[in-house]
């Protein structure tokens, strides 16, 4: 017995022909509405051989307007007990509609959609791709492909039984478009960063640059880019090795040594704990022994008597194993777990991983006083950031995000991302201390590189030597630059990344100037207005040796 049910379906599928309607893929877009992909729509073309009446000019047209092989296809139509053939994918509408023009039977069309990002090679890793089926496949293409993608619909239409259409009832059934997406990115300081991290790769010969702009106390990051990288309209498919080197975001996926940049955190702890008095002078004579072990400083010869802030404006080694011992493991290891080290910061983009630390109960003396300078500690660059961000922002723990909100077809917001703050780590008195010295780090130390007369930023030089096979490197490095700026309205913090730089690798030298261009565009885009005096003036005139000043 065969229901009724089953012999109305089987008697549909032999009455009707159904031409599907692909949902259009909801659009990403910065946050002031600039597209940054979207999808545009090209057409498939399909024969049923049945429904043909003139095989020589359907063969004709479409060999013409579709690529088709004049032979072959009609070689196709001919043939008896052929089912629908598909012609030809990705057709153009101007084709199309020439084939369309001459009312030929047998031929139809059904629209597709494909992805277009209109500025190519831009915010590659970030925006991630899409495979043929629009299904996202990495970045926020894949993490928001539920939003994204929307539902198909189809036209139904009353078909004779070799397939012709009669021209009676049309059944529309209707889908839905996908989400447009609007993210926190700012195009504009996307675009100096992305020309920024370029021209740092063609002046270091370096393997990979990248740089990450956020804000602070929001969390909201404006610019995320990396080098190289590829057209995300031309994506190497057939070169899986390059595509999956090239599309991977290393600013949420990759572990490294941080080296003098991780001394802000140990900065922040040893000024929120009182690890000494402020009359304190410490004394680097170019080396500690630690468990009987010799751990030098960067400067051989020394950096002689110095206060807190001194040691920090010098980046001096001896200083910050000092304060990691003074603080102690234990003490040291829960500020580390609060600053989300070895967690991830929950940013919404696909591939995050988490940063390494020895195991508590394993850390030695000298393990410890490694870590307090960056060393012997891994952590991905957006754990830096956020870190680094709560350091000067007051003292709390953001969540990172890059999208604002995703809307439907209709303009309803379905999804919205609003600031999260997670926890306090340190007092807002300790951030203040700390932002003041990292301000004189720029004026007066290893980032006078990053300087621009009649404004405030402060920040840190960072200069790691890389692992290979679980030793070092020879001659590799990590140089960076993390910085920031405070003014209300604009204010952002960036971390500036070049991987295995050739020639110089002083943070100072290859990272922190490369971090004034960013923030001399941004100044200029949100109309700052610098605040010259005599000491700014003074400043800038003071010559500046980056060679004094090895991390």
């Amino acid at each position: 017995m065969i229901s009724s049910k089953k012999l109305q379906a089987r008697a549909a599928e032999q009455w009707y022909r159904d031409l599907p309607l692909v949902a259009r893929r909801g659009g990403i877009y910065d946050r002031n509405g600039i597209t940054l992909a979207d999808t545009a729509t090209r057409y498939t073309v399909y024969v049923r051989p049945n429904a043909v009446e003139n095989p020589k000019e359907v063969a004709a047209a479409l060999s013409e307007y579709a690529g088709a092989d004049y032979k072959k296809i009609y070689d196709k139509i001919t043939k008896k007990g052929v089912g629908e053939i598909t012609v030809a994918k990705k057709v153009e509408k101007e084709n199309v509609l020439k084939i369309v023009e001459k009312n030929l039977k047998g031929i139809y069309v059904s629209e597709d959609g494909f992805r277009y990002y209109p500025y190519g090679d831009f915010m590659t890793q970030v925006l991630g791709f899409t495979n043929v089926d629009l299904q996202g496949q990495s970045g926020l293409e894949s993490y928001y492909d539920k939003y994204l993608t929307g539902v198909n619909g189809s036209v139904l239409s009353e078909a004779d039984l070799i397939g012709r259409g009669i021209g009676g009832t049309r059944y529309y059934l209707p889908g839905a478009s996908g989400c447009d997406l609007t993210l926190t990115v700012d195009f504009y300081i996307q675009s100096i960063v992305e020309n920024t991290i370029k021209k740092a790769a063609l002046a270091t010969k370096a393997k990979r640059v990248s740089c990450l702009v956020m804000n602070p106390t929001t969390g909201e990051i404006l610019a995320m880019a990396e080098t190289p990288s590829y057209d995300l309209n031309n994506v190497p498919r057939d070169d899986l090795s390059a595509l999956f080197r090239y599309s991977k975001n290393t600013m949420v996926s990759a572990v490294y040594e941080p080296g003098s940049t991780f001394k802000i955190l140990t900065s922040a702890i040893a000024i929120q704990e009182n690890a000494f008095p402020e009359t304190h002078r410490f004394y680097c004579a170019g080396s500690r022994v630690v468990d009987g072990k010799k751990i030098k400083c960067w400067r051989s010869k020394g950096h002689g008597s110095q206060t807190f802030a001194e040691g920090v404006r010098n980046s001096c080694n001896c200083v910050f194993m000092d304060c990691a011992l003074q603080v102690g493991t234990a003490k040291f290891y829960e500020y580390l777990k609060n600053f989300g080290i070895t967690s991830k910061t929950g940013v919404d983009v696909t591939g995050e991983t988490s940063g390494l630390t020895l195991a508590e109960n394993t850390v030695k003396n000298v393990d410890l006083a490694r870590i307090g300078f960056g060393q012997a500690v891994a952590l991905t660059p957006i754990e830096l950031a956020v870190a680094a961000s709560a350091a000067i922002n007051g003292g709390e723990i953001v969540t990172p995000y890059l999208l604002k909100s995703a809307t439907d077809a209709s303009g309803r917001v379905v999804k919205e991302n609003e600031p999260v703050v997670k926890r306090r780590v340190i007092s807002r008195e300790t951030s203040e201390k700390l932002a003041k010295i990292l301000y004189s780090v720029v004026t007066e130390g290893s980032g006078k590189g990053a300087y621009i007369n009649g404004y405030n930023i402060g920040g840190k030089t960072g200069t790691a030597q890389k692992y290979e096979n679980g030793a070092i490197a020879q001659g590799k490095y990590i140089s960076s630059f993390i910085g920031f700026e405070r003014y209300a309205g604009c204010e952002a913090i960036a971390l500036f990344l070049v991987d295995e730089p050739v020639g110089a690798y002083y943070g100072s030298i290859v990272a922190a100037p490369y971090v004034r261009e960013i923030f001399e565009g941004i100044f200029s885009y949100y109309d700052v207005s610098p605040e010259i005096t005599d000491e700014s003036e003074r400043i800038a005139a003071t010559p500046f040796n980056p060679y004094e000043y090895e991390f």
